[in-house]
């Protein structure tokens, strides 16, 4: 039996697409006591890959940790898998406050030595001594009360789009960093003050709340379910958030709006933006955020450099990457000398600006059928070529969709096949059309039905 993805990322959106079927993103985690990772491992794949579920997952002997995309209809299926152990029963599920189909493209479990690194000797201490949970308005509450320390437990590239009104945001790019530095900042409140702490959907908080208890403080509290629940709570019991911005995600869409509040900076221009992208160059790929101008006047790069680079011919990239530990196997964290505007650890005390709102379930429901794939982009005279699958004629709504591209609504008004102007392009034509945004192998287009 395979217990590997047999398909690529590319022809799982496809059979999404195909499908037609609502997908949730959710994520849950739970520590335990697991004898052999592996095998855990093996059944969940087993089980998992029947019901279609695709993620990213974490398994370890200290228990799991999962980000993953379900369908919709086989989410009680899938609750049964979890409900077959006795350490998962009556799991949370993080549902997410934004949907996405195409938010996991592969199912992926690895056997990890912790299914967070944290760099703690767990035998120091007692990892179920945990501090108290609360629920968005008990959260609230506290915030509220002037002996309070809030403590954001992310990292600085999630802290820098989105958090708690007067929270602590360590500069940090992994968790096991920030523990000794807000222990360090905090020696003098064990006793007085409360300490409440959060992360994205808790498990961060789990064993951080364990740590500083062990430490000595007297007063640890936690947001139960992390920014993921207080997000849920706030919206279904009409509670105000005091969370604002966007929550960083790991999944292709990169964040998920909470609040229509731009806390951060396009790192190239200076605009009031909180849109992450990954440097097109595939031996950069550094995250940073990036607003829509700059993203065509930079085609998606971090640098000068790295725009250059992507413009040479593929074998000339692959030249200069040999050797090196590329983009594309290092998660680099938005920290480069060519960002003028990063403020990481110097957060702005207010919004910088109000995002537009939009109903992004209503998006997602946009009737669409696919009609084409991605071939090449003429970056001199912007133009797009697409080998279509379907009929497409001028006039058309259409909508161009990738994991860096995003997605892209566009109405056609000239379609050009084998370099001719003509009104409509049949099935194996391959056409080519102005864009003003840069497209990628990876894109798919879609004709919007209705």
């Amino acid at each position: 039996m395979q217990l590997y993805n047999t398909l690529s990322a590319e022809e799982r959106a496809q059979l999404i697409d195909e499908a037609g079927k609502q997908r949730l993103t959710l994520s849950f985690y739970a520590y335990a006591n697991l004898s052999d990772p592996k095998k855990f491992r093996d059944e969940l794949f087993i089980a998992w890959n029947a019901l279609d579920a695709l993620g990213r997952i974490y398994v370890a002997h200290e228990g799991i940790n999962a980000q993953m995309s379900i369908p919709a209809d086989h989410l009680e299926e899938f609750r049964d898998t979890l409900e077959a152990y006795d350490f998962m029963k009556g799991i949370r599920l993080n549902v997410a406050v934004e949907q996405d189909d195409h938010s996991f493209l592969k199912l992926t479990i690895k056997v990890r030595h912790k299914i967070v690194a944290d760099g703690l000797n767990d035998e120091t201490f007692d990892v179920t001594n945990k501090g108290i949970h609360l629920k968005a308005q008990e959260f609230n509450n506290l915030l509220e009360d002037p002996n309070t320390i809030v403590v954001d437990f992310r990292n600085h590239y999630e802290s820098e789009v989105g958090h708690f009104e007067g929270a602590i945001t360590p500069d940090v790019e992994t968790f096991r960093e920030s523990l000794p530095i807000i222990n360090e900042q905090l020696q003098d409140f064990k006793e007085d003050k409360n300490l409440l702490m959060y992360c994205t959907g808790g498990i961060r908080c789990e064993k951080a709340s364990a740590y500083f208890k062990h430490q000595g403080f007297k007063n640890v509290f936690q947001l139960e379910g992390g920014i993921i629940e207080y997000a849920r709570q706030t919206k279904e019991e009409n509670i105000e958030s005091k969370f604002i911005g966007k929550n960083f995600v790991f999944d292709h869409r990169l964040g998920e709006r909470i609040t229509d509040d731009i806390v951060s900076q396009c790192h190239q221009c200076g605009k009031p933006c909180d849109n992450h992208t990954n440097c097109a160059n595939d031996a950069c790929h550094l995250l940073f955020i990036q607003c829509d101008d700059c993203k065509d006047a930079m085609e998606n790069c971090c640098s000068t450099e790295c725009l250059e680079t992507t413009h040479l011919p593929e074998n000339e990239q692959i030249k200069l990457r040999k050797g090196l530990q590329v983009g594309n196997k290092v998660f680099r964290k938005g920290k480069s000398d060519s960002l003028t505007f990063k403020n990481s650890g110097d957060l702005p005390k207010k919004p910088l600006a109000k995002a537009e709102t939009k109903n992004i379930r209503q998006k997602i429901a946009i009737k669409k059928t696919l009609i084409g794939k991605a071939e090449h982009y003429y970056t001199k005279s912007k133009i797009a070529q697409f080998l279509i699958e379907k009929e497409l004629s001028v006039g058309d709504k259409v909508l161009i969709s990738g994991p860096t591209t995003g997605e892209q609504e566009v109405t056609i008004t000239e379609i050009f096949v084998n370099g001719n102007s003509c009104e409509s392009a049949k099935i194996g034509d391959q056409i080519t059309f102005e864009l003003p945004f840069r497209i990628r192998l990876s894109d798919k287009l879609y004709k919007i039905l209705g």
